[in-house]
């Protein structure tokens, strides 16, 4: 029997399906919508053969469990060999990597799915280069000595720090996001380099560990010690950072600090430098003046734990972070009005922490590279406490020797950080 529908029925069901269909759209937009909050770049200092470069690793972090998962395409070869320190430019859209046994630092660009694409490379003006930092307009790179023919490893003297333009591709002098140290750039800064030497030090052979530059790039530090005395005497080396990138040494500098100082970082209001001492096993607190001097506050030094390898200031919450290398934990502290630390925690790590950062889109995961654990720790942050809970399947594999990490925010916003 045939029926027919009235013109109502029939309109009732075109609604029907209208709402089948656009609840089947909403449902397949829930499910392909990405959980990935960061992409890490963990570098790994030994890679597979010999004399072959070292890999990046990149992991995506899941928003809701903290797991950490290689993309697809990981890892990518580092541009070098012996890969020992990262940084993120403040775009978020270049990554940059220190080869140390190559002498070189390799600019790669940062796909919107996390891959990595090398731009170019370019040597640094000393040897051994070991520590780097990015400011909006600046590279800062740490040499472990002075260039040929002054200093060899034969003929070893004090470290020094240089400084690379970023130039923008606006300029017509690159095709990449950022151009550095390029002939055309400035050539009164790149290339050019500023020895860190102390007159009044029982040698001439001062050994630096590590960089960082303030949130506003108005100071970049350096830490150092001289290891000759049967006590080794440790500096803080610091400069202000002129509109050309040029560097001038603030008066006071370099501070005393410590014996052996291995690692530093500052808060994201550019108020505070703290410096982890792997011999005294704690963390110096600094304030810092109006023109870049720094003045210990009250209660410092701050126990950490043996060997303390690497600290990284949370820029959200109050909340800073140290790895202990020897002891394989991170030590938590929360921070008060003034900048002092107070401990209220340990966490344990897998073997040999040497570097430590905290995700840039939410500043809640945490993250660590186990030197000899071969492996990558991960942690969710409580905004409340600081206390630290394991993340999903931590620790993760990574390749041999991880000795970095930096992160970018998967929606290509927020600050890219900087870890040593």
């Amino acid at each position: 029997m045939h029926m027919k529908l009235s013109r109502s029925s029939q309109l009732a069901l075109v609604v029907a399906a209208s709402l089948g269909v656009a609840s089947l759209i909403t449902a397949c937009q829930q499910v392909t919508q990405t959980l990935t909050v960061d992409f890490v770049y963990v570098a790994s200092a030994q890679a597979a053969g010999a004399n072959q470069y070292g890999e990046i690793d990149v992991f995506e972090i899941n928003s809701e469990s903290g797991l950490m998962r290689p993309i697809p395409t990981s890892p990518f070869p580092s541009g070098g060999r012996d890969p020992v320190a990262e940084a993120v430019s403040s775009d978020n859209a270049n990554l940059f990597v220190v080869n140390q046994d190559d002498n070189n630092i390799t600019q790669f660009g940062i796909g919107t799915d996390g891959k990595l694409y090398a731009n170019q490379t370019v040597n640094t003006p000393g040897i051994f280069p070991l520590a780097v930092a990015a400011s909006a307009s600046n590279l800062f790179v740490v040499d472990l000595y002075q260039p040929l023919p002054i200093c060899s490893t034969a003929n070893p003297c004090s470290g020094s720090i240089s400084v690379f333009q970023f130039v923008p591709p606006s300029s017509g002098r690159c095709t990449s996001t950022i151009c550095m140290g390029l002939p055309a750039n400035n050539a009164a800064v790149n290339g050019q380099y500023w020895p860190l030497t102390v007159s009044s030090a029982p040698s001439d052979v001062i050994v630096p560990t590590a960089v960082n530059v303030l949130a506003n790039g108005n100071f970049v530090y350096v830490t150092a010690y001289d290891s000759t005395p049967s006590t080794p005497v440790g500096y803080v080396f610091a400069f202000a950072v002129g509109s050309g990138g040029g560097l001038t040494a603030v008066p006071g500098s370099p501070f005393s600090v410590g014996s052996q100082p291995s690692a530093l970082a500052s808060d994201s209001k550019s108020a505070n430098v703290y410096v982890a001492d792997a011999r005294g096993a704690d963390v110096h607190g600094y304030a810092v003046g109006a023109n870049g001097a720094l003045t210990e506050m009250s209660g410092s030094p701050f126990p950490a734990g043996n060997q303390p390898s690497a600290i990284v200031v949370d820029p959200s919450y109050a909340y800073a972070y140290v790895a202990n290398a020897q002891d394989a934990t991170v030590t938590a502290y929360s921070i008060s009005s003034t900048g002092a630390l107070s401990r209220t925690g340990s966490y344990a790590t897998g073997q040999q922490p040497v570097a430590i950062g905290i995700d840039p889109s939410t500043n809640h995961f945490l993250y660590v590279a186990n030197f000899l654990g071969n492996t990558v720790s991960g942690f969710e942050l409580s905004t409340t406490d600081g206390s630290l809970l394991d993340s999903q399947l931590s620790p993760y594999a990574s390749d041999a020797n991880p000795t970095a990490v930096a992160a970018i925010p998967h929606n290509g916003t927020g600050a890219g950080i900087q870890t040593q």
